[in-house]
């Protein structure tokens, strides 16, 4: 994706934006010659220490047959979007989205063995449900067990990480400010997700203590990273 200077994010923003419960996001793979890409929507697990992301799929997911060929992926993740018309711009009038996405370049390694496989799975489950911790996979043993055999994990070593935050940035405060106030009015879909995204961007740009959710921005060149995989910020 394109990101301009003024959209984009770095490491604290995106790592924070994520943390606040955006878990859910999209999956590519390149599939065959004339084809066209697999993508798969799923929820991931996020290790940013670790430079990895873990999930799993089940077994006759189409994505296998394309991770075997070329395990190169990228997972999307985009949320607090919506679509700002031209007459809240001002001159020359011209409509634009706002938006937060992150995007993670990958390496994936597939997970067929019982016991790696439950190890992703009991991760997911501490993260995902955290109120039955006695709820666990244990390779051959009941209820679970068995069932490993109709799934596969799934480990993505992160090689970059792109975040943008598109928020109008790049224009003067006053006019964020008057399409945060338009954004309330109008109070429809995920308007009041973008308009934190758009407040906290602008107090982040002017210094001051930021509030509401957090997001990200993203960028045109590649960012840096560090061992693991994640930007080094």
């Amino acid at each position: 994706m394109l990101i301009r200077s003024w959209d984009r994010g770095d490491q604290a923003e995106w790592r924070e934006w994520l943390a606040a419960g955006r878990d859910f996001g999209l999956l590519a793979a390149n599939g065959a010659p004339g084809d066209g890409p697999v993508l798969v929507p799923t929820h991931f697990l996020l290790d940013p220490d670790a430079g990895e992301i873990l999930l799993h799929l089940a077994a006759p997911n189409p994505i296998w047959v394309a991770l075997r060929a070329d395990p190169q992926v990228t997972l999307s993740v985009t949320d607090d979007y919506v679509f700002a018309p031209g007459h809240w711009r001002g001159e020359p009038g011209t409509p634009t989205s706002y938006y937060a996405s992150v995007q993670f370049a990958c390496t994936a390694e597939i997970v067929e063995d019982a016991a790696g496989k439950a190890a992703i799975l009991n991760r997911q489950l501490a993260h995902f449900q955290p109120e039955t911790p006695e709820v666990r996979v244990v390779p051959g043993a009941e209820p679970f067990g068995p069932l490993l055999t109709g799934l596969r994990g799934l480990r993505l070593t992160v090689r970059e990480v792109r975040a943008k935050f598109k928020y109008d940035d790049k224009k003067p405060a006053t006019e964020q400010f008057a399409i945060a106030g338009l954004l309330a009015e109008r109070g429809q879909g995920l308007d009041q997700g973008a308009r934190a995204q758009l407040l906290r961007r602008n107090a982040r740009r002017a210094g001051a203590p930021s509030s509401g959710r957090a997001g990200r921005a993203e960028h045109s060149e590649p960012s840096a990273t560090r061992p693991g995989g994640c930007p080094a910020g």
